[in-house]
């Protein structure tokens, strides 16, 4: 399999077309074909992941958060050097944002629901005309601290308002703190996203459900991971996780 091969095969699996995204998603930086060796994974495409991407000799980055957002920008000062070190090594960058959100399998999303034992869950959370989220119920009753440990939290939020059991939970990753009205209005015991806002804790606090804020950066690792490992069963590649945490 060559480099653009294993790209079309993402585009495919994560229906990248499908979606109405600010993020260029797909192929952000190019490079000549040749046959795919190794894969690696971050949620940003940073300084610091794509040098760490070249050291390792990878043929392709794959990322969340990629460099091209909305309107065209100026390839200058630190975003000049994120893309003079791809080019220079050949180093293709894929971003997958929303669509790595909203996928049923691999998705942030649907992986979060899945590390909870939530087998069966629900699209949940509109944007922009498609639901990216996923709601369920847990396997059996659980406490808040079972859920934290189930999810390796580490230094996040919790707010255990309710100070009883979780049966049911709203999921959505990344920067969604204001979609709690979403989880709100369904009703859920739990809504679990990556940041919070300050106006968000008495949104909670006065409609009594629990809230589990990860951390943007930690909510949103659950994606890529599913890729790479996809990637290594089926394609029979090398891959590695570059993890860059920012701890935000």
């Amino acid at each position: 399999m060559t480099i653009y091969e294993y790209a079309e095969s993402l585009y495919k699996t994560l229906e990248i077309s499908s979606f109405t995204d600010l993020s260029l998603n797909g192929i952000q930086i190019g490079c000549e074909d040749r046959e795919l060796k190794r894969v690696a994974f971050a949620v940003d495409a940073a300084y610091e992941t794509i040098d760490r991407a070249t050291e390792e000799k990878a043929d392709i980055l794959v990322v969340h958060h990629g460099l091209f957002w909305g309107s065209p920008i100026a390839i200058d000062g630190a975003h000049y050097k994120r893309v003079k070190r791809a080019l220079d090594s050949s180093l293709m960058l894929f971003a997958a944002h929303l669509p790595l959100d909203a996928h049923p399998v691999y998705g942030n999303n649907a992986q979060l629901a899945l590390t909870l034992g939530i087998k069966e869950y629900d699209p949940f959370g509109e944007y922009k005309g498609k639901k990216i989220g996923y709601k369920g119920k847990l396997p059996f009753p659980m406490t808040m601290e079972e859920i934290k440990r189930l999810l390796n939290f580490k230094s996040g939020i919790a707010l255990d308002f309710r100070n009883k059991e979780i049966e049911s939970v709203g999921i959505i990753s990344g920067g969604a703190g204001d979609e709690i009205s979403d989880a709100i209005s369904e009703g859920l015991d739990l809504y679990i996203t990556g940041e919070l806002g300050h106006e968000n804790y008495h949104k909670a606090k006065e409609a009594n459900i629990d809230v589990i804020a990860l951390g943007h950066y930690m909510s949103e690792t659950y994606g890529v991971k599913a890729l790479e490992r996809l990637t290594r069963a089926k394609y029979m590649v090398d891959t590695i996780f570059i993890d860059a945490e920012t701890g935000l």
